[in-house]
Parts: structure tokens; C-alpha cells; sequence
């Protein structure tokens, strides 16, 4: 018992020594927001908000508000960071801010009011993060949920309000001492989740922002990933629209993602190397490269099984990283854990070229799900040394192959893999048993209504070849049945069919 905690507190210092080095390395702030150049839509409108303070006194004199509450909140208003800091020392003015604040979100519905309201309150968060116990205590000493407060604004329409008050929750989930219970946490992970739009939300940083804090804590990770948070999260990183401060803040998540030890091991299901091989050999920004060439380490680092990281390597191998690895080893960038980090890769990725197979190789490309006509798909040896190669682990690969002609939307990904399990039916005795048991039969079929001709035509193919099998059959049983009595006859048709190759 005592070796376990051991094991898990190194585990927690490890954890806490690699995100401090890359706070301080690249001088990463608490909340994420003062980001150089990374203003988002959300922050641009606050900065507009403040410079139209309300008429709390007509509050006060409407009877909308109370005494108390008009009071506080036209003194901490009016003062500054300063001010507000020596006001709220006293205790009884910290447990006053959190009541005023809580009523006032309740109570006010003009929206103008609203914004500036929450705006304020995420500006006394910032300026000290240990401000958040203040409304913590609060809720306990009324034995409140404190989060029912901010859910509750989730249903506004005004999108500022929203999207505001979604900020202030990460600060609260993030900086407390106590973490968020699961009830609410996984509300709040759908909810972020459900604003991973890659279209259609001007509102996309300040989503994206509100994950990078999220994602720093462990439970937090975990249960984004309980949530299938990471297909969207790929998602928006598939879109070629996005700009590039999204897709360095969205590969920031993944990156933080992959100090779990559990989620770094199963990232590579998500097809995340393909698209970011292709995101680095395109960007022109530092902070892109420099996100993500520190994943790309962490899958090769991260996972404790050899088998894992060995499967990350030939992914990217597969992915043509070595060439841009190379080109970007030559350059000379601001931040030197870049160059650290590519050749720390390019050593990796080197060491394990020197044993790899063709159909290593053709196991990394279909589980990037890029396919494309490289030359081991046509290669008869190829399939007469390997075709069966598609059985081991339950079928693994020939499942990927079914999967990919029943979701891509791409032609060529579909010709290829369709041409692949044509050529698995062709060369593995057993292989029409094996597609039928994986109801592979029906999918290949939609392929002869697929609008693409060129799938169209090698659906037809596979289809073809998967009919060979029946065709020898019926042929060696009308051979057979020459010289047999009805009787013969009728049991050896009653036998299941002798699979043979074409």
C-alpha cells in the first residue's frame, strides 16, 4: 500500500514538473488569456463593456437591488486592482462580494447590466485566483450549490453572457481547492464539447481557452476523455478553415492529454498524427510548430508499453514526418525545446526504420485511415505473404478496413480499402466467411451507390471477387455431381462451401 501511494505521488510530481517547465519555458499564464496576439472575440467585447459602467443607484432606487448590495457594489466598482485588494482583506466584505455578485446574477435581467456584471467579477477573479474560495465559502455557509448559479445562464441568449459566464466556471473548476464534483464536471465537459463547432462559433477561442485550463487537471482529463471529448476535439482540427491560434490551442489540449499515462496509450485510435503531420508541414507558426513537435514526443515518451510507442513511431513514419522533421531541424527557432524535441523525434523515428516491413507499413496507413495507392496494395506477393496478417487481433485490421468503407467520405480512401478487401477475399481461403461474420457484405455493396464512379467501379470489384468464392464452389459441385446419386448430391450441397482462391 505504501509503495502505491509512493508511485502515485512521484506520478503527481512528474506530472506537476512537466506542465511548471512548460509554463515557465514558455511563460504560460494561470488563466491562458494574456497570450500575446491571442485576443479573442469574447475579450475584445469585454474591453468594450467596461467603458459603460451601470447606474447602480438607479438599482438601489428601483428597489431592485438592496442596501447592502448597492453599497458594495458601487464602492468595488469604482475602485482598482489595488483598492479592491484591501477591501476585500476583510472578511466580512469577502462573504458581502460573493452575496452581491450571486444576487445581482439572479436578479438582473438587462442584458447590457448583465454583461458588465460578469465581466467584473471575471476581472476580480483574475487579479487574484485565491478569490474564488470567496464564493465557495459562500455556497457552503448556505448550503448552496454554488454551480446552479452559472448553469442557470447557460440558457440566456445573449452569447456574451454565456460564453462569459463559461469562463468564469473554468476559473472557479481550476483554482479551487476542491475540484468539481463528477455530476457537474461531466455537465460542463458535454457542454464545452458540445461548442467544439469548427463553423459557426465566433465564440471558438474563448471555447478552446476554457479547455486548456480544464484539460491541466488530471480528473479533469480523464473524464473529458469519458465523454469521447477527443473525436471533438479532431473535429475542429480536420477543418481546414480553422485558423491557426485555434490549432495551437486544440493541440495544447491534446498535448496536456497525453501527460495520463492511459491517454497517451490509446491516442493513436483517434487518428490525431495524420492530421497534425499534415497541420506541421503547413503552418508558419512557431507556436503551432513548437505545440506540436511536444506531442508528437510525448506519444514517443508517454505510454509505458514498447509496443505502443513502437505503433506511434511507424505512424508517423507512415505519415512522411522524417522529411519535414529534417527541413525543421535546420531551422533556427526562438525557443530551443523545439529543436530538443525534433531531433529527440527524428532520432526516434531513424531507430525504428532500420526493422520495419512492408506490412508494418501497411498496418500503419490503415490505422491512420489515409489510405492511398502506395505500392504494397497492388503487390501479389504482398497479399500472398500477408493477406492473413488481417486476422490477428480479433481481426483488428480487417475490422478497420470495414470501418473506413462505412464512414469516409473520401474516394480515394474508399477505392483503396475496397480494393484491399477484395484482395484479402482473393488470397485468404477464409476470407468470405470472415467479411460475412463481420457483416462486411452489406457495406461493400452501398459502395455501387456510391456518386464516385472510380468507387463505384472497385465496389464492383471486391463485390466480384467475394462472388468467386461461390462460383468455384457451384462449379466443382456440378463436376462432383456427375458420377453421384441424387441422394450424394443433395448432401454435399447441404455442406457449407469450400472457400478457395481465385
Amino acid at each position: 500500500m505504501a509503495q502505491t501511494t509512493n508511485e502515485n505521488d512521484a506520478l503527481v510530481r512528474r506530472l506537476s514538473n512537466d506542465i511548471n517547465q512548460f509554463k515557465t519555458t514558455h511563460h504560460l499564464p494561470d488563466d491562458l488569456e494574456s497570450m500575446t496576439g491571442a485576443i479573442s472575440h469574447l475579450q475584445k467585447q469585454a474591453q468594450e463593456v467596461m467603458r459603460q459602467k451601470p447606474k447602480w443607484q438607479s438599482y438601489f432606487q428601483g428597489q431592485m437591488i438592496t442596501k447592502d448590495d448597492y453599497e458594495f457594489i458601487s464602492q468595488f466598482d469604482q475602485l482598482n486592482a489595488e483598492g479592491r485588494a484591501k477591501m476585500l482583506a476583510d472578511p466580512n466584505m469577502r462573504s458581502q462580494c460573493a452575496k452581491t455578485f450571486l444576487t445581482l446574477m439572479s436578479k438582473l435581467f438587462k442584458q447590457q447590466t448583465l454583461r458588465y456584471l460578469l465581466t467584473l467579477m471575471d476581472e476580480c477573479l483574475r487579479e487574484d485566483k485565491s478569490r474564488v474560495e470567496i464564493f465557495n465559502t459562500y455556497a457552503k455557509m448556505k448550503k448552496e450549490q454554488l454551480w446552479s448559479y452559472f448553469f442557470n445562464m447557460f440558457a440566456n441568449q445573449d452569447q456574451f453572457v454565456v460564453y462569459q459566464t463559461s469562463r468564469i466556471i473554468s476559473k472557479l473548476a481550476c483554482w479551487s481547492v476542491e475540484r468539481m464534483s463528477s455530476s457537474d464536471l461531466s455537465y460542463y465537459l458535454a457542454w464545452l464539447k458540445e461548442q467544439l463547432k469548427p463553423q459557426g462559433n465566433e465564440y471558438l477561442q474563448s471555447v478552446c481557452r476554457n479547455l486548456q485550463m480544464m484539460l491541466r487537471i488530471e480528473q479533469y482529463r480523464e473524464a473529458f476523455v469519458a465523454i469521447d471529448g477527443i473525436p471533438s476535439i479532431m473535429q475542429v482540427l480536420n477543418n481546414a478553415s480553422v485558423g491557426f491560434q485555434v490549432q495551437y490551442q486544440l493541440t495544447f489540449c491534446l498535448w496536456v492529454l497525453t501527460f495520463n499515462q492511459s491517454i497517451s496509450t490509446i491516442m493513436s485510435k483517434y487518428t490525431v498524427i495524420p492530421r497534425l503531420a499534415e497541420i506541421l508541414a503547413e503552418t508558419q507558426k512557431e507556436k503551432v510548430t513548437r505545440m506540436i513537435v511536444a506531442f508528437l514526443r510525448n506519444l514517443l515518451e508517454k505510454p509505458e508499453s514498447d509496443k505502443v510507442i513502437r505503433e506511434n513511431a511507424m505512424t508517423m513514419i507512415a505519415c512522411r514526418l522524417v522529411k519535414p522533421l529534417e527541413l525543421l531541424s535546420t531551422k533556427k527557432f526562438d525557443d530551443e525545446d523545439i529543436n530538443e524535441n525534433i531531433i529527440f523525434i527524428k532520432e526516434k523515428l531513424e531507430g525504428n526504420l532500420e526493422d520495419v516491413t512492408s506490412f508494418d507499413e501497411y498496418a500503419v496507413e490503415i490505422r491512420s485511415g489515409r489510405l492511398s495507392w502506395t505500392p504494397v496494395h497492388q503487390s501479389e506477393k504482398f497479399w500472398v505473404e500477408n493477406a492473413a496478417k488481417l486476422n490477428e487481433g480479433n481481426f483488428e485490421l480487417l475490422k478497420m478496413l470495414l470501418r473506413l468503407l462505412e464512414q469516409s467520405k473520401e474516394p480515394l480512401v474508399l477505392c483503396v480499402a475496397a480494393h484491399d478487401v477484395g484482395e484479402y477475399v482473393r488470397h485468404y481461403p477464409h476470407g468470405k466467411k470472415a467479411i460475412d461474420k463481420l457483416d462486411g457484405k452489406v457495406i461493400i455493396m452501398r459502395l455501387l451507390e456510391n456518386p464516385d464512379s472510380n468507387v463505384r467501379y472497385q465496389g464492383l470489384l471486391c463485390v466480384q471477387k467475394l462472388m468467386v468464392h461461390n462460383w468455384d464452389y457451384l462449379g466443382k459441385q456440378a463436376d462432383a455431381s456427375a458420377g453421384n446419386n441424387n441422394n450424394t448430391t443433395n448432401n454435399n450441397l447441404g455442406q457449407r462451401p469450400v472457400e478457395s482462391r481465385a
